[in-house]
Parts: structure tokens; sequence; C-alpha cells
């Protein structure tokens, strides 16, 4: 597809594309904006390369594509709520924030519509991102499985991160991350959901939120899940993005998992991200 304001050129087969031609901290005409936003739905992730974005330079680039949602366990940045910093210290070890596939924040009854990442400081090599297209993921699937997965439901949580035992009390001791019984909540999704703004349907289930099958046990959604989470997260579904300091990745949640690199010990890498409300899975 042509687009009439910037050069688009994508980055796999399956999904992704870098954009050229746009400095996404000035002032942006509707055009632009909207053509953006159909590259976003055209691509499921979107890079921008060579960015200076300050903190209201992303608040006001992210706002253009809906309200902002503050993290319920990550605590924003001061003077900025609706922005986190991801960081990781050059003496860490462990396990890294986002190292695992997942969808943002789909313990919310309404997980976001997409974030914006921002590389503020980024090691000389590894801490890469990977991207899965989920519509691609479900596609895939038999048409007996299809037929099973659609209309079955999905207990989400975000007590494996987040509850009181979580991970967060043993990792991320350089991000400010509060663990809390808000976490024990669970909220229910379809498992194949369907995107309001294309009408696709692609595969809505994560190794970080989702617990199991409604009407199953832990135990009797174990294998499913499993085999989903393999078979979403697939090389062929799949994009890689390579951080250079001031590179923007730009994806849409309801469409993509995403899965961040732990590959650059003794190196410091900060990111900063920007997360766009969405609305309730159908």
């Amino acid at each position: 597809m042509e687009y009439d304001h910037f050069k688009v050129s994508p980055v796999s087969g399956a999904l992704g594309a870098e954009i050229e031609g746009v400095d996404i901290s000035s002032s942006l005409s509707d055009g632009v904006v909207a053509d953006i936003r159909q590259a976003l739905l055209d691509h499921l992730v979107i890079f921008f390369r060579d960015q200076d974005l300050s903190p209201e330079a992303q608040i006001a680039f992210s706002k253009q594509f809906g309200e902002l949602d503050e993290h319920d366990f990550v605590k924003g940045m001061k003077g900025y709520p609706e922005l986190i910093r991801l960081v990781r210290e050059a003496d860490e070890a462990g396990r890294n924030f986002g190292g695992v596939w997942h969808s943002d924040v789909t313990h919310q009854e309404s997980p976001a519509l997409g974030s914006v990442l921002y590389g503020v400081d980024v090691p000389p090599y590894g801490g890469d991102t990977l991207f899965a297209n989920q519509y691609m993921a479900y596609e895939a699937l038999s048409s007996g499985m299809k037929e099973m997965l659609d209309g079955m439901i999905a207990i989400h949580s975000a007590i494996g991160p987040f509850g009181p035992q979580g991970r967060s009390k043993v990792y991320w001791r350089n991000m400010d991350v509060e663990t809390n019984e808000k976490a024990l909540e669970e909220v229910e999704h379809p498992v194949v959901r369907t995107h309001p703004e294309t009408g696709y349907k692609g595969l809505f289930v994560n190794g970080t939120f989702t617990l199991r099958f409604k009407g199953m046990t832990e135990e009797e959604s174990e294998p499913l899940l499993k085999f989903l989470f393999r078979h979403s997260s697939q090389e062929p579904l799949t994009c890689r993005f390579r951080w250079k300091k001031g590179s923007v990745a730009f994806w849409d949640n309801r469409s993509v998992m995403h899965y961040a690199l732990n590959d650059y010990g003794g190196y410091r890498r900060e990111m900063r991200r920007s997360t766009i409300a969405g609305d309730r899975p159908f």
C-alpha cells in the first residue's frame, strides 16, 4: 500500500515496517496521523529511527491515537505518570522486564490498544525485541482447532509478575514496581479476539497473564495453553527489531505479542513506554 506522507519499508514477511521521513516529536498534520494509524493497522508494528523524543513529545505523539493508560503496578515517571521507565542496569542478572512472549496488560478488562516504546539508552548489541503476528497464528490453526477455540474464554491475571509473591520482587530492582492484592483479580477474555478496526480474528492468550480456560482447572488448561503459546510465537510469524538510541517501536497490542531479549549482560538498557488505552475484547 502507498502512503501519502512518508515511505514505509516492510521488515519481514509476517509483520513490521520501518517508517522514514517523519519527525514524530514535531506537530503532525491530521493526514500524517491518519497515515501512521493506517500503517499500524496494515503492518501491526511500525518503527521509527533517529527520533529525539522528550517525555512531553512522547506523550503528545501517543495521545494522537487515544487516551493514555497509567500502569497498575509500575510507577510512572516523576511529573509524567503516563510514562514508565524500563531499566536494566549493567550489573543486573536474572530475568528482564518483558522477557517472555506477551501482550501488554491483558489482566485489565480493557487491555491496551497499543504501546509506544522509545530507546533512551541502548546496548551496543543485544536487547532486540521480537514481535509475533496473532492473525497469522490463528489462521495457521486447523479448522478443527479454530472451531474449538472460537467461543472459548480464558482467565487472565497479573498474579505471576505482580502478585504478592510475584517475580517482580526478585527481578527489576531498578524499576519502581509495586506488588499488591490488585494482581489477584481475574478477568475474562475471548481466546480468539476480533480486531475492532480490521475485523480480523487473532489469538489472544499469552504466557504472562493467561492462567486457564473458563470452566477448567489450571491443570486441565495447561496442555492446550502450552501448545498455543508455542504455536503463536513460531519464527515464521515474527519480526525482530534491533534497537539504536532514538529508535521507536509502536505496536498494535490487539493483534501482536512481543518479547524482549535478555542477551546484553554487562550493558545498561533504558526504554521509555507510553501505553494507549484500549477497549473490551470481543
